[in-house]
């Protein structure tokens, strides 16, 4: 799937209706993927994107300092150029509005959609530990449970803290590392003994299991909400 440049507004003609074509042809592939329950990187682009279009409506200074300069005349007796900008042409700007007051309602209408599925998807995601759990659970492993395949994902993860403007934050990264077929001796305890085994690295490691219920895409759903669900259970 192309992604929708950031400057797309300014870039190329800027004409409502070529913009409007371009626009509606990437929605329309970002309501297939969510129709597919295929949420990233979909719903962060469409997010970003709503929320530039905001910050332009609301701040007229930043829409005209993204538009290049035209040259107005050349002064040869003082060798000098005289530039202009685009945006100084009324027919542009009016343009400019209806393109930033038609897209805002549409790509509202995408945000929504994609919060709702991932809080569809997230609902049916169950996380339990696995065993008892170490005091400090900022690394250790998760395992993702596939219904359909009758697999187990595992992937080692470490959380970090981050400050941001007198705000904490946690990331949480992850390392695909194997994957177990379930059975009676594949079960997410006995994995854990085996990664105990053979890897020194995490001698005592917090373990947590993830049943999504249903058949999600794993890389563009089922990863990015199992990450952010096992951090928010560390955080209670």
């Amino acid at each position: 799937m192309k992604n929708l440049s950031k400057n797309w507004i300014t870039e190329d003609i800027i004409d409502a209706e070529y913009k409007r074509y371009i626009l509606l042809a990437y929605l329309n592939e970002v309501g297939h993927n969510f129709e597919e329950k295929k949420l990233y990187p979909h719903l962060a682009e469409v997010i970003e994107h709503h929320r530039q279009l905001l910050a332009l409506k609301q701040n007229t200074q930043n829409l005209y300092s993204s538009f290049p300069d035209h040259i107005k005349q050349v002064d040869w007796e003082n060798l000098r150029i005289d530039f202009e900008k685009m945006a100084g042409h009324e027919g542009i700007m009016n343009e400019l509005e209806e393109i930033i007051n038609y897209s805002i309602p549409q790509f509202e209408k995408y945000v929504q959609t994609g919060k709702q599925l991932f809080d569809y998807v997230e609902n049916l995601l169950q996380v339990e530990p696995v065993g008892v759990l170490p005091l400090y659970a900022f690394e250790g492993y998760m395992f993702l449970l596939r219904p359909k395949s009758k697999e187990t994902f595992v992937y080692e993860y470490t959380i970090t803290i981050f400050e941001e403007a007198e705000q904490r934050y946690r990331a949480i990264h992850t390392e695909y590392l194997d994957s177990y077929k379930q059975s009676f001796t594949n079960t997410p305890e006995n994995i854990k003994l085996d990664l105990i085994k053979n890897r020194a690295k995490l001698p005592n490691p917090a373990v947590y299991v993830v049943n999504p219920q249903i058949e999600i895409p794993l890389m563009e759903t089922y990863l990015p909400i199992a990450k952010r669900a096992v951090v928010k259970l560390i955080r209670q």
